[in-house]
């Protein structure tokens, strides 16, 4: 699967000859940036959770945590326009190439402050900050970069693929730098293994080749800079299935409590914290490999709803339980229900959007992201710190479903998507 040969090639049509569940692999790019994701989700997940519990060591404070993902958030939603006219203006392999090398020197920067004792939460927001910084270019041009990896009708499979390839690194990241900082009991190793990921992939992103060409993006002034917030205005269903998943994640994301949740309620210390950040991915992975492999979604808008509503229920189910394997079991089920979400929203928004406009398309849809996982870490923080932390999860996941209530009355389009390959580009 993850070699990097040539693809094999039908010569009467010029296409990948492969199965259709693996269509997507036989794209050699395909391979080599996805492999290079693979490496830099985990090298960040690592960072996240050393940085956690670290954070939390330092000031034993929920807020702190909240404040955490507020910083990262920052950049992302003051440079959204330029992120985005970014990665429709260069090179969107080098622009990842480059952020990947920048977010290595970020993990060298939380090294050498551990290594002259220079540790404290300002000096780590201060890095959050310049992390951020780097993922609010990384962001767009990795989006907008994936549909010219793969031809058009094999997008859905890459969605697929590379959503349960993001997920894998989800779990294994957490679960590794959380066994590395309790076996060492220092974040610094963490630190090290993450900055070698980085490292590798940045070398793998400068062999990718798209197969498709980038189309130029021509335009200049103001109504070029904020073309992506009136494209996704004009296109209802990119507005509705970006906007569902701000709202659902901002109320409903508990990710930045986990570690009040293993050191406090369950009790299980660094490596119960890895487990439980690596949980949602398990089940996000789990479902992300059936949808590779089964027909085609039908009904698809209703089912993102459903799952939505399912990511409420099990967001109150995990703020209500005291045992280590229902909180387990919860967060797998999290992961599942959104992975769907993830899935549907990620072809609609890349099908429904003009190649020349995709990298500020994709940086509005990661501002969306941005504020529904870091402002949601905030939000989370905060009511953590004035109502404690199970209520702020158990209100966050009721407020989950009551959003899909109101966006399935507000959007009739979500509700009207059938099958995604049908989505299509109205450039």
């Amino acid at each position: 699967m993850w070699r990097f040969g040539p693809a094999n090639v039908s010569a009467a049509t010029n296409m990948p000859a492969t199965p259709a569940a693996r269509a997507a692999f036989s794209y050699p790019s395909f391979r080599l940036f996805q492999s290079a994701r693979f490496l830099s989700v985990t090298a960040a997940e690592m960072q996240s959770v050393a940085v956690g519990w670290q954070l939390y060591d330092l000031t034993r404070r929920p807020l702190d945590l909240g404040l955490a993902g507020l910083v990262q958030f920052l950049p992302g939603i003051l440079l959204v326009p330029w992120t985005g006219r970014t990665a429709d203006r260069v090179r969107r392999e080098r622009i990842v190439r480059y952020c990947f090398f920048c977010a290595m020197l970020c993990n060298w920067l939380l090294l050498l402050l551990g290594l002259t004792h220079q540790v404290t939460a300002n000096n780590l927001y201060f890095v959050l900050l310049l992390s951020g910084l780097v993922r609010a270019f990384t962001g767009p041009a990795s989006q907008a970069l994936g549909p010219l990896l793969v031809q058009k009708e094999h997008f859905p499979n890459a969605v697929a693929w590379g959503s349960s390839i993001f997920q894998a690194a989800t779990i294994i990241g957490p679960t590794l730098g959380g066994v590395v900082y309790a076996v060492t009991q220092s974040p610094l190793p963490v630190y090290a293994a993450a900055a070698g990921g980085f490292l590798l992939a940045w070398l793998l992103v400068g062999f990718v080749r798209p197969v498709v060409e980038q189309l130029p993006s021509g335009g200049r002034g103001l109504k070029d800079l904020l073309g992506g917030f009136h494209c996704v205005w004009q296109r209802r269903v990119i507005l509705a299935a970006i906007s569902l998943d701000l709202f659902a994640v901002l109320l409903g994301g508990a990710v930045a409590l986990l570690p009040i949740y293993a050191k406090e309620i369950l009790g299980v210390g660094p490596w119960g914290f890895g487990l439980l950040r690596s949980a949602p991915g398990v089940g996000a992975v789990s479902v992300a490999i059936t949808l590779a492999f089964a027909p085609q979604l039908r009904n698809a808008g209703l089912v993102m709803l459903a799952c939505v509503t399912g990511f409420g229920a099990a967001t109150i189910l995990f703020g209500l339980s005291k045992s280590f394997g229902i909180s387990l079991m919860a967060l797998l089920l999290v992961g599942a229900t959104d992975m769907v979400s993830v899935i549907v929203r990620g072809t609609v928004v890349q099908l429904s959007t003009p190649d020349a406009m995709r990298g500020r398309v994709s940086s509005v849809n990661m501002l969306f992201i941005g504020a529904s996982n870091e402002l949601g870490q905030f939000e989370s923080g905060v009511v953590a710190q004035w109502l404690g932390v199970v209520p702020s999860v158990v209100f966050g996941g009721l407020g989950s479903i009551l959003v899909v209530l109101v966006w399935a009355l507000l959007f009739p389009e979500l509700r009207r998507i059938d099958r995604l390959t049908d989505v299509r580009d109205h450039a």
